[in-house]
């Protein structure tokens, strides 16, 4: 048994040599998870770190998901999610369920699983990975909408896929059948996911309400407790019989766009917590994964399956979920490919071998072959497939921070300038910032000053803003207006002073 030192060692040891990965995949052009997955396959090697349990492997794997989703949901901002919401809601339900019936007749007929097996590896394969969509996409410059639509699917179809596979898995052993019983299994899942929803956008508003007063000691504990409270949204939808998955990334969207104080501090802790999360899941998944069990029956069945479910499956599915909906050709073309299985898969995957399926180990090998083959496949092209559509995104040129001040009603508001930002240029008197509102400070280089109505904002600047609590929304509207338009964006809507 290894003691808890050395287990701290091992630990350090794997982190730092995934960070390394990280960096050999950038230059690569490899997905840095293929590369987390591949160190965990090769510790299994070693019999004190090869993982056997997959009870364990599905808890802890469900613990890092929740904290992927908490950083997925907290870095979407609401008016890219906005227009993309519905085909994202639609590809998390109707999707999945078209995915399924396809892949599913396609096990059956083509491979030759029996019925309820080609059901259940189908509702595993199903999910697009919100690990695999939000580190891989956020290296792609996409337009707001479509980067939205990928991530808001991969966040949304989590709970609607773990609640299949329950069914799935209870379908391939007996516990139900193909009768009322499995109508009824399918009403409670629909009835879990709105739930899970409704108590997300509940949990989440009431969340913001509460951090945008809480004036703590210390901003550090200001990131811990947003984290706390969508984990708690999860635990608590849990407890109630709905969807954990649904609430937590619904109330985590919430928080990440309630202008909360210090909101930039808690995307950057929960960034590096998602980060953690992903390599351990990954590593996890690979000392689970005992590679000399893999039969070349598994890796040809994992290939067949996951090239049917890429060039068929998925832009059959993107075609009929957002056919009436406006997306461009070349948009849906770039939600069909890049829809990306990642680690979800593999970790379904654990649910029939932790509930003693016969045929749960094949089923996982198959699942483990075609998540590599893909992001293989898929992840590497994304940025040229993104180039050759000719779909161009914005990146954001002013980044702004808020901190509340303890005594007094008041905020202050931190801006930073970027070179593409349109503010360089601008006089401080042309802000147009609401009454009571102060640019008190600019830090340029090594010097900072208390400006004047007529002093130039340059590229690189940082800005002090203290204005009135109340006024702190306006304030930040219109810093983007002119980001966005210069010293003339948004002046019909300018606030009044």
């Amino acid at each position: 048994m290894l003691t808890l030192d050395q287990l701290l060692l091992i630990g350090a040891l794997i982190v730092l040599a995934a960070l390394l990965a990280t960096k050999i995949g950038d230059r690569l052009g490899l997905p840095s998870l293929i590369l987390f997955l591949a160190l965990g396959v090769l510790l299994s090697f070693d019999a004190n770190l090869s993982l056997y349990d997959a009870q364990l492997a599905h808890n802890l794997g469900f613990a890092a998901l929740v904290l992927i989703l908490i950083e997925g949901g907290l870095s979407t901002p609401w008016e890219e999610i906005r227009s993309a919401i519905v085909p994202a809601v639609l590809l998390a339900s109707v999707g999945i369920l078209f995915t399924i019936l396809l892949q599913s007749l396609f096990g059956y007929f083509v491979l030759g699983f029996p019925l309820a097996v080609a059901v259940l590896l189908a509702a595993i394969m199903a999910p697009t990975d919100s690990a695999a969509v939000f580190s891989v996409l956020r290296h792609v410059p996409l337009p707001g909408r479509v980067r939205s639509v990928l991530e808001g699917e991969s966040g949304l179809n989590d709970a609607p896929t773990v609640l299949l596979v329950l069914a799935a898995t209870q379908l391939a052993m007996g516990t139900i059948g193909f009768d009322s019983s499995l109508w009824l299994t399918g009403a409670m899942i629909v009835g879990e996911l709105v739930g899970g929803i409704a108590f997300g956008v509940l949990f989440g508003w009431l969340g913001v309400q509460i951090l945008r007063r809480l004036a703590l000691p210390a901003s550090g504990l200001y990131p811990l407790a947003v984290i706390g409270w969508a984990i708690a949204a999860y635990g608590l939808g849990v407890l109630l019989h709905i969807s954990g998955f649904a609430a937590v990334y619904v109330c985590a969207v919430l928080l990440g766009n309630g202008k909360l104080p210090h909101r930039h501090a808690a995307r950057s802790f929960a960034d590096g917590i998602a980060w953690i999360a992903q390599i351990g899941l990954f590593v996890m998944l690979g000392l689970l994964t005992h590679i000399w069990t893999i039969t070349p029956r598994d890796v040809v069945l994992g290939v067949i399956a996951g090239a049917f479910l890429t060039f068929v499956v998925r832009p059959l599915a993107v075609w009929i979920c957002t056919g009436p909906l406006k997306l461009t050709r070349a948009e849906k073309m770039f939600v069909s490919w890049g829809g990306l299985r990642g680690a979800v898969p593999i970790v379904l995957a654990t649910i029939p071998m932790a509930e003693g399926l016969p045929d749960a180990t094949a089923i996982f090998d198959t699942t483990f072959v075609a998540v590599v083959f893909l992001t293989l496949l898929n992840g590497p092209t994304l940025p040229w497939v993104a180039k050759k559509l000719g779909l161009v995104g914005e990146t954001q040129a002013v980044d702004i921070e808020v901190a509340p001040m303890d005594t007094i009603e008041a905020s202050m508001v931190t801006l930073s300038v970027s070179a593409e930002s349109r503010l360089h240029g601008v006089a401080v008197f042309e802000l147009g910032l609401p009454q009571n509102t102060l640019v008190s400070l600019i830090i340029r280089g090594d010097k900072m000053f208390t400006p004047h109505g007529r002093d130039i904002i340059r590229a690189g600047d940082q800005l002090l803003i203290v204005c009135p609590s109340a006024k702190q929304p306006q304030v930040e509207d219109r810093l983007k207006m002119i980001d966005r338009g210069g010293r003339m964006g948004g002046w019909l809507r300018r606030p009044p002073t």
